[in-house]
């Protein structure tokens, strides 16, 4: 089992949210490019319930109820004794598995592999992503000017 204090809460975070945020085809793609399904247990099968998303007026005022979401969530040990935990955004229980087995084999020795084969193509997918619809978004700006009228300057 790994040492939980030598993994940084930031890279972890970084990883459960990248896994949360995929989508599920692409995850899955990956995940069975990978091949080796590691043994384990589960703490928490999959389940499907809701929370409430709040937000802030302009980011700083006060905190308001914007409305409900429906989550899936699991969590899992892995022979080692490693846990590995998947929150994602639906109700997709392969998802949310897939992602408490990549986080507990971030945990341990596999965890290069796991990155350089699942997480960092993902992470390149997602960009891409992005771009595109950056792109697709920059493509309808419009830009306004004024002119004056009647002055010489």
């Amino acid at each position: 089992m790994a040492d939980q204090t030598k993994i940084a809460t930031g890279d972890r975070q970084a990883w459960l949210g990248l896994l949360a945020r995929a989508p599920a085809e692409a995850l899955a793609a990956l995940w069975a490019a990978y091949g080796a399904r590691p043994e384990f247990q589960w703490l928490r099968t999959p389940e499907i319930g809701g929370v409430m998303v709040r937000g802030r007026a302009g980011g700083i005022g006060a905190p308001f109820n914007l409305g409900e979401m429906t989550v899936t969530r699991c969590a899992l040990v892995l022979a080692d004794g490693t846990e590995g935990h998947g929150y994602v955004q639906g109700r997709d229980k392969t998802h949310a598995e897939t992602a408490a087995l990549i986080d507990a084999l971030m945990q341990t020795g596999d965890a290069d592999t796991v990155r350089a084969k699942i997480l960092e193509p993902l992470t390149r997918q997602v960009q891409a992503a992005r771009s595109a619809r950056a792109a697709k978004a920059a493509a309808t700006k419009v830009e306004f000017f004024t002119m004056v009228r009647g002055e010489d300057q």
